[in-house]
């Protein structure tokens, strides 16, 4: 079982690496739908993720159909949106026999609203006021990961980290 972050055409090269350091945090993989709004080369990205990029495995995809033509039938697929019933934390992610992708749109639009409308049963949001029209990218990813690893009782991460010289007094 792997969980999976994509990035459906991403803006910000610093919520992407963010999004990048997040990934390598929590074993998950990152998937970036093109165009992006940035080169991979940049520096803000870079910066974002630290010195992690190595422990990131990324997959890139030309457009959102190819992403979606990469996604086995008998996985999981989620869109993440404000535009749904479903609340994220409500999902059962617990299954850990099948790889679980969470499908963000980019900062400015979101998801395609044709392809929503098509998976209405996919689509999950994460409760906000109407104070603002989304919250941050790296944000609601982080908080969407988080949730479905602590249902699958972390697996995989150290629940401890134990440091050389380290001592709380």
């Amino acid at each position: 079982m792997t969980n999976h972050i994509v990035l459906y055409e991403p803006l910000m090269p610093a919520n992407t690496g963010n999004i990048a350091r997040t990934c390598a945090g929590t074993n998950t993989e990152l998937h970036l739908i093109r165009p992006l709004g940035f080169s991979t080369d940049d520096a803000q990205m870079k910066r974002a993720g630290l010195d992690y990029w190595d422990k990131v495995k990324i997959t890139y995809h030309d457009d959102l159909d190819e992403f979606l033509d990469s996604v086995p039938d008998d996985q999981y697929l989620y869109l993440i949106t404000k535009f749904s019933d479903k609340v994220y934390s409500d999902n059962d992610f617990s299954n850990t026999d099948v790889d679980h992708y969470f499908l963000f749109g980019k900062e400015t639009t979101g998801l395609p609203e044709k392809f929503m409308r098509k998976n209405p049963e996919k689509c999950l949001r994460i409760p906000m006021s109407d104070n603002i029209r989304a919250l941050n990218l790296a944000n609601s990813c982080a908080l969407v990961i988080y949730e479905a690893i602590r249902q699958q009782n972390f697996a995989g991460l150290e629940l401890s980290h134990h440091y050389e010289n380290d001592k709380l007094d």
